[in-house]
């Protein structure tokens, strides 16, 4: 199992923003579910502030997989969240609850990941804080 993917994944379940920018590259590309692609540390430290302002989420039930010679990863999981602020144009939060399954695809090297790219159903999440 790839170390790098759980690392980053033990820090986003930790809320340790740091040691998630530690297991990305420096141009790290951030494929952002029904948004723009981010490139670099400081965008996705950016989103990752965003993100805890308005959610708060916990991964369970992770499975990640492995691609041979160690350049290719991902992993399905649910989110299990709280909508805390409301997010531009989306539903007003109102500290709902929601559970998602999602899944992420990464790219790595050098024990770094270059490339997060995230999907969720964002119609069954509206669903379900609307």
């Amino acid at each position: 199992m790839n170390t790098t993917v759980q690392r980053y994944f033990k820090a986003f379940n930790a809320g340790d923003v740091d040691g998630m920018l530690d297991c990305l590259s420096d141009d790290v590309a951030h494929h952002v579910n029904e948004g723009q692609v981010r490139e670099g540390k400081e965008k996705f430290r950016a989103f990752c502030e965003h993100m805890n302002r308005c959610y708060r989420e916990n991964l369970t039930d992770m499975v990640v997989f492995d691609a041979e010679g160690g350049t290719r990863a991902s992993a399905e999981f649910i989110v299990n969240g709280t909508y805390l602020a409301t997010d531009a144009g989306l539903p007003e939060a109102k500290s709902q609850t929601y559970r998602l399954p999602a899944g992420s695809f990464f790219s790595l090297a050098d024990g770094k990941i270059t490339r997060v790219v995230t999907y969720y159903n964002l119609a069954d999440w509206t669903r379900q804080v609307s």
